[in-house]
């Protein structure tokens, strides 16, 4: 029997890749239209170097931080993400290897598991929700949520409805029927260990999402159905920000912040902490990578709130290399769903495991002992590297100076 255990990121979506039906590995994949940003996430962190020194070196690896009230055992939280059929165990087991590592995680409005039981597997679990329906159904939601004891709130309010991949999107159902079975039936055929997993629980993906009523228990919406209530919701102004904020009493991070303008308006609306995100290439395809975002919004607001950076993140040198240019923490999603996928619970234990060991070894190299004492002095950062968007003054500087704006002049 092969070894278990994988000494990359990258190795564990191989695996997964052979594991997982291509409907189901393309999904994780994802993407939008050009897969512009999902690329850029990668590449970027690709341009960033390291300035090591020869002597001198970190003797200490202290990598605790808090991060929304919660005391971490190294920089690092698991983003929320839909696992629907990935692995029978789903966020239940994404949870016991984030408790077991000493480290947060955020579930999903559309996860497959009951926040009840992720909570109970993980005190410190984030609940992520979207801006879904009447306020009176998200407070609805919120109280469940504040029942079951998360630790806070992640909200997740900005959305293209882009879609239309280059490469094609894969076939997902709405819900498990006879044109689903006959669609994916070859493809399960060829993934015999992937319906093993599902065939020792005597049960397929069901495709709901429990976390979407207010009662636990209560018939859910499937994935397709809560996803177009979405769509047809209304887009939430900055005053609905501050409304969401004003309802929960505890941590409070907005995901998303791309822009300078933003965070700045976010921190106005109360927030706790901002998550630097593209939501992994998954939106408004072209948007940059949000590595080279991060800078300019740490600067604007890091020493008022909380800034994580997400996206991108496949290594422990890549969680250095947040850490350096502003942030306070990083969010995985892709890196611990490839190893669920590879090895369910002990795979996203092992994924933690490479981005501990990583971090680490950047420390010792860079002569840092405190993950805190990272900065950008560290890092070998290419002219040209950063965005700095929403930045007024500096995009007014570069419009004044670009040709068109010159021609208009003229």
């Amino acid at each position: 029997m092969a070894d278990p255990w994988f000494e990359s990121v990258a190795e564990a979506q191989r695996r997964a890749k052979k594991r997982l039906p291509k409907g189901v590995y393309g999904a994780l994949v994802a993407g939008s239209e050009r897969g512009l940003t999902l690329e850029d996430n990668l590449a970027a962190f690709a341009e960033l170097g390291f300035a090591p020194h020869v002597a001198g070196l970190a003797n200490e690896r202290q990598m605790g931080v808090t991060v929304m009230g919660q005391a971490l055992s190294m920089p690092v939280l698991l983003s929320p993400t839909g696992v629907q059929a990935v692995h029978p165990d789903g966020e239940v087991a994404v949870a016991r290897a984030a408790a077991a590592r000493g480290v947060a995680m955020g579930l999903s409005s559309f996860a497959s598991k009951p926040i009840e039981e992720v909570v109970a597997a993980n005190r410190q679990t984030f609940f992520q929700m979207y801006w879904i329906g009447t306020r009176e159904e998200m407070l609805a939601r919120m109280e469940r949520a504040r029942r079951a004891g998360a630790a806070g709130l992640i909200a997740t309010l900005d959305w293209s409805f882009a879609y239309g991949r280059d490469w094609g999107s894969p076939f997902i159902p709405e819900k498990i029927d006879v044109e689903a079975v006959r669609r994916y039936a070859p493809q399960v055929a060829l993934k015999p260990r992937w319906l093993w997993d599902f065939a020792k629980t005597k049960k397929l993906p069901d495709l709901t999402v429990p976390n979407m009523v207010a009662t636990p228990g209560d018939p859910a919406p499937t994935f397709f159905g809560a996803y177009g209530m979405w769509n047809a919701s209304p887009m939430p102004t900055w005053e609905d920000v501050a409304w969401l904020r004003e309802q929960w009493d505890g941590p409070f991070m907005l995901k998303g912040v791309m822009r300078v303008d933003d965070a700045k308006r976010a921190v106005d609306a109360g927030v706790t902490a901002i998550s630097v995100s593209n939501h992994g290439g998954n939106n408004l395809d072209g948007t940059p990578a949000s590595i080279r975002a991060l800078p300019a919004v740490a600067d604007a607001v890091g020493d008022q709130i909380e800034v994580l950076l997400d996206g991108g993140i496949r290594r422990g040198g890549d969680v250095a290399k947040a850490l350096a240019l502003g942030a306070k923490a990083v969010m995985i999603g892709r890196a611990y769903l490839w190893g669920l996928a590879a090895n369910g619970q002990a795979g996203v234990e092992n994924v933690l495991d490479l981005l501990r060991d990583g971090l680490g070894s950047a420390m010792v190299g860079l002569g840092r002992p405190k993950v805190s004492d990272l900065s950008p002095d560290d890092l070998v950062v290419p002219p040209g590297f950063e965005r700095q968007l929403g930045n007024v003054a500096v995009d007014s500087a570069l419009r004044a100076t670009s040709p068109s704006h010159r021609r208009r002049e003229a």
